[in-house]
């Protein structure tokens, strides 16, 4: 809703990915809309990078998948039209792995700016559940890896090796 308490027209904004449900939004949030070089809305993403100790988990991407096919990327997905980065991130970590993750408080530790998208990446270093892959029609696989084999993966971004190595240096 505006400040008037109207919802605003959701005319133009096309569905991207899965059948979302649309809620009404506040006036504060998804202020900002950036615009694909089409014209049409950027798609949000949000993902998490979980880090356990000296390794990270990442998703291997389905052969099938329209966007990104056969490659490495990180847990998560697409910002629901009135919901909160955060609180999409922690319905998409559900989703994807069964866990559980409270709402990051913090900025993204980094991210990732594309002609059709905007990710934001958050740390998670804690969470309740066992990781599994609980969404099988994107992912064939999800799997730990330590900074030394991350070199030979084909990632779904040219950025993710730096920041992935940067995560694991703080260890």
């Amino acid at each position: 809703m505006n400040r008037a308490g109207a919802v605003p027209a959701l005319r133009g904004c096309p569905v991207v990915g899965h059948h979302r449900t649309v809620r009404p939004r506040r006036w504060w949030q998804n202020a900002h809309v950036s615009i694909s070089v089409d014209g049409a809305p950027k798609a949000r993403i949000v993902t998490g990078l979980l880090r356990d100790g000296d390794r990270v988990l990442l998703c291997h991407r389905s052969p099938g998948r329209r966007h990104s096919p056969d490659v490495w990327d990180l847990p998560g997905g697409h910002v629901e039209d009135g919901e909160a980065p955060g609180a999409a991130l922690v319905r998409e970590l559900r989703e994807e792995l069964g866990i559980d993750i409270a709402e990051p408080a913090g900025a993204p530790v980094h991210e990732v700016r594309g002609d059709t998208f905007d990710m934001r990446i958050w740390l998670v270093e804690a969470w309740t559940g066992v990781p599994v892959n609980a969404a099988p029609e994107e992912h064939d696989a999800i799997a730990w890896f330590t900074a030394d084999a991350l070199g030979a993966l084909s990632l779904a971004h040219a950025s993710y090796l730096a920041m992935l190595e940067r995560q694991l240096l703080r260890v």
